[in-house]
């Protein structure tokens, strides 16, 4: 069973499929007791499942089904169960294997994309790290999370994703705080070449790049990384998952945060030169 998210829409499509569960229990004439001892766990276990405090797996689903004699439900009840555990996704468990496999996933959603949103206060995004870059990170991540070693190939398939830099009908307008030049993600050359690769893809038709500078007067604090995905999704990145949100109004929220975002960040000239001295200040 996975632990509750902090995803306001995670934990609300978790609590709708615990509301489902409950009706069927009650539908069946049974208390929470009766139903656990059908089941074979403890009472406990059923009032977290109730309460939406945790995720029931496919087993406990049809366990649950079955002693409220309702088998024909639980299919689709899972097929709900998965699709509420697709939002809410722990880094520990997404790279279990390696991070190769997360990766491609991310290669698969950028390629239906054609408008991507992106805000970072903290690394530059994946589709624009170098390879040198991006294997600097990726160790630092798999060293942290002691999860098995793929490096080459995570890198060859995030390095991928810059191909909708240039291919297709792919929009891409990114937003970085400062801090992200200046933070010694990896060493100075790899740093240098990190910021020179902004400076390269600045110019292209499909890229906007602003940077938010130290300076910048704030009408919106600054946030974790998140994507926003042809206004149908956002993705936010913490320290231990990444969160899929679709509920339209948190899918709002995030554009409307990023149009606040837009107008602190410089563009053109102005950002070249915050890079410039980025560069400048590795010596």
């Amino acid at each position: 069973m996975t632990r509750a998210s902090p995803s306001s829409s995670a934990q609300s499509a978790r609590e709708a499929l615990a509301l489902r569960l409950t009706h069927l229990r009650k539908d069946a004439g049974l208390t929470g007791k009766e139903l656990s001892a059908r089941c074979g766990w403890h009472p406990a276990k059923t009032i977290r499942i109730q309460k939406g405090a945790v995720l029931p797996s496919d087993a406990d689903i049809r366990a649950w089904c079955t002693a409220c004699g309702t088998t024909e439900q639980a299919e689709d009840l899972i097929a709900t169960a998965r699709a509420v555990d697709s939002m809410y996704r722990e880094w520990h468990r997404l790279h279990g294997n390696g991070m190769r496999k997360v990766q491609q996933d991310w290669y698969a959603l950028h390629e239906q994309t054609r408008h991507c949103r992106v805000y970072l206060s903290n690394l530059p995004p994946g589709f624009l790290q170098t390879p040198a870059f991006a294997t600097a990170l990726m160790e630092q991540i798999t060293a942290f999370q002691n999860t098995p070693n793929d490096i080459a190939e995570a890198v060859a398939a995030r390095v991928a994703r810059s191909r909708f830099l240039y291919e297709g009908e792919h929009r891409f307008v990114i937003l970085m705080e400062e801090s992200v030049l200046r933070f010694r993600t990896a060493d100075p050359e790899t740093m240098r070449g990190q910021l020179r690769h902004l400076l390269a893809v600045m110019p292209l038709a499909s890229v906007s790049l602003g940077i938010i500078p130290f300076t910048a007067q704030r009408t919106v604090w600054p946030l974790e990384a998140f994507y926003v995905h042809d206004d149908t999704m956002a993705v936010v990145e913490t320290l231990t998952a990444e969160i899929r949100v679709t509920q339209p109004r948190e899918v709002a929220d995030y554009t409307k945060a990023f149009a606040s975002l837009q107008q602190m960040a410089v563009y053109g000239d102005d950002a070249r030169a915050l890079i410039h001295a980025a560069i400048d200040a590795l010596g």
